[in-house]
């Protein structure tokens, strides 16, 4: 598993510190924008080339990761 680290950054010189995936300058909410538009992950790596799939998985791991941590248990 990537480290999240090692695939999103914020630098003040690059879209004024939004997140976006190390090595481009996307926003990491574009990803989270085309799948709740509907569009498919295979479309988004399409429209953004230099992103790579691994980045894209981290993410979603990582989004993952802080839904499960944070559900609380039914009653």
């Amino acid at each position: 598993m990537i480290s999240l680290a090692n695939v999103t950054h914020r630098d003040p010189e690059i879209l004024s510190r939004t997140p976006v995936f190390i090595g481009t300058r996307v926003p990491v909410r574009s990803l989270f924008d085309y799948l709740e538009g509907g569009d498919t992950l295979e479309e988004f790596l399409h429209q953004f080339p230099s992103v790579k799939r691994a980045q894209v998985i981290a993410v979603l791991d990582a989004a993952y990761e802080s839904i499960t941590a944070d559900a609380h248990p039914a009653s």
